[in-house]
């Protein structure tokens, strides 16, 4: 039934009216004329009254349930607010300030306020008030209330997420398309029956014209997504695989600290504990540590006298304004006195060179009998995809990372067996303002000639163009799981090879067939990265969508059930 009422929401909102007051119109609708008719049946089969009593008798559940839900609510009015909307914690969150909530995974709480886009404010079961990082919850009995709902992603990364390995095939999501955000797929794993392998299958979820159904064929109608899961997870019926298990979800980053640290993000310097050394650059070494004891972080502490409290502070602005997936996000700072910290989220894999290098020495410590699992050509395409993407949000905000290699991109956690990677160490990013196209560096500025474009290294001209370049040498990286860039050159050697319009080798890859795909990535994708012009360079935007949909199975769109 809620499927109808976000639905009509959603339709509202994209008409001009913004999320909250799309809420609003809607929260004023009874459930009784929001109520959707109960499944129809269309057959040209001879099993009619076997399906039939199949659907009612799961319809009936559902409206049980429904109406349980009901009496719920009611009881849970008050003066203030007479029926505030019910939430439900999609994963669980420790309290960590006065002013945060703790909750576990599935309890109910009742919105009170939405208006800090990040941070709501609740109260739970017990009457208990204080507010909730925005991205663990859901509203009850909408598509994102359910495990299997995945939101608006590409057809590529729903196949990923199915695609991990010791999922068992019917391993499922549903996600809104990404060319109609009103319209749903379905994606499950299955097996190819030719070659033995895991695959993903694809189905179109259509919506009925009265917005009040869901069908993927139109012998079976369902009121609700909620409906048609339940319904295949019993029986494939024209499915290849019936429903098995919701693809896995990783637990999201919260959106700072805790809710008092959103907008006074200078901590006490006591807060934070210094627990282990990762590493040091020229300019700063980084710990992991904790703050306050029960969160897991990383600190930059600025070696003293290397940058001025001005210039500090302006790099954390540029890590605070940048927000996304595959970018690492800062927390908070303590600039009082010297050393500096800057405290972001802790990646547990450590850096991305030093992650693909210890994967190499343990493959040739170990037979081939080893249970081992290094990382497949497809993985490596996967973390390509991912700094693109957050390389692309850069380029869409005029931003200039200066200094992208495989040492500044940290590995987090494994989602359906593929590292999560975010692009890292903005202390030498430098915004362009709109009227400008290039950056023109300090001559005392030193830069990593290797992994510097040319018009950068010899001109001190930085552009989004040449983090491109940069990229390219990125791609070298990750192939050749971490191998030196110009192995054997010093670096006056390699201005001029690149001046003399010489380019890197394609990386050797001794797996034939990981081989010809790493020389289709040279041609088409490393040297366009390399070229003398930063303006004949791809985009992030092109790269992005080249290895995100490098991978995309050979089978039609979406096949028919």
């Amino acid at each position: 039934m809620g499927n109808c009422l976000s639905r009509s929401k959603r339709r509202v909102a994209k008409s001009g009216l913004d999320e909250q007051n799309a809420n609003n119109i809607f929260s004023k609708t009874s459930n009784n004329q929001m109520v959707c008719s109960s499944y129809q049946y269309r057959s040209d089969s001879k099993t009619f009254p076997d399906a039939f009593t199949n659907i009612i008798d799961t319809n009936q559940k559902l409206l049980g349930q429904q109406e349980a839900a009901n009496v719920n609510s009611d009881s849970s009015k008050n003066e203030h607010n007479p029926s505030p909307e019910k939430l439900i914690a999609m994963f669980s969150y420790e309290s960590r300030s006065e002013g945060d909530l703790g909750f576990e995974k599935d309890d109910i709480m009742y919105l009170l306020d939405n208006t800090n886009p990040d941070w709501w404010y609740v109260k739970n079961s017990k009457g208990i008030p204080g507010y909730i990082p925005r991205n663990f919850v859901a509203f009850l009995k909408t598509p994102e209330s359910f495990d299997w709902f995945a939101g608006r992603i590409s057809r590529s990364v729903a196949e990923r997420l199915v695609a991990g390995k010791q999922l068992p095939p019917g391993t499922f999501l549903i996600r809104e398309r990404e060319s109609d955000n009103l319209e749903y797929a379905l994606t499950i794993r299955d097996i190819d029956q030719g070659l033995g392998v895991p695959c993903a299958k694809h189905y179109k979820i259509k919506e009925m014209e009265n917005e009040c159904g869901f069908y993927i064929t139109k012998r079976m109608i369902f009121p609700s997504l909620e409906a048609l899961v339940s319904y295949y997870s019993d029986r494939a019926d024209g499915l290849c695989n019936k429903l098995t298990l919701a693809a896995p979800k990783m637990t999201p980053i919260g959106p700072d600290l805790c809710y008092d640290t959103q907008q006074n993000w200078e901590i006490p310097r006591h807060e934070v504990q210094l627990l282990r050394r990762l590493g040091e650059g020229n300019f700063a070494e980084v710990y992991y540590g904790h703050w306050r004891g029960k969160v897991d972080v990383a600190i930059k502490m600025m070696k003293p006298r290397t940058m001025s409290s001005e210039d500090f502070i302006s790099e954390a602005n540029t890590m605070k304004q940048c927000q996304h997936p595959n970018l690492v996000r800062l927390f908070a700072v303590c600039t009082k006195e010297e050393p500096f910290y800057i405290i972001t989220e802790y990646m547990k894999n450590g850096n991305l060179l030093d992650f693909l290098r210890a994967e190499t020495k343990e493959d040739k410590q170990q037979k081939l009998s080893s249970p081992k699992n290094p990382l497949t050509m497809q993985e490596l395409v996967v973390i390509c995809a991912q700094v693109a993407d957050g390389m692309k949000y850069l380029e869409e905000r005029k931003l200039v990372h200066r200094d992208l290699a495989a040492r500044n991109v940290l590995v987090g956690e494994k989602v359906s067996g593929v590292p999560i990677v975010k692009v890292a160490d903005f202390g030498l990013a430098r915004k362009l303002m709109d009227d400008e196209q290039i950056y023109e560096a300090q001559t005392s500025t030193q830069f990593p000639i290797k992994w510097t474009a040319p018009e950068a290294a010899m001109l001190k001209i930085f552009t989004v163009k040449s983090d491109v370049w940069s990229y390219g040498i990125l791609l070298y990286e990750i192939f050749t799981k971490g191998a030196v860039p110009y192995a054997g050159m010093s670096n006056s050697e390699v201005l001029v090879k690149i001046e003399n319009g010489e380019r890197m080798k394609c990386p050797y890859i001794s797996n034939p067939d990981d081989s010809v795909l790493v020389k289709r990535i040279y041609e088409q994708v490393m040297l366009k990265t390399w070229e003398q012009q930063p303006e004949n360079r791809p985009t992030f935007e092109a790269l992005y969508h080249y290895f995100d949909d490098f991978f995309v199975s050979n089978q039609p769109n979406y096949i028919p059930p």
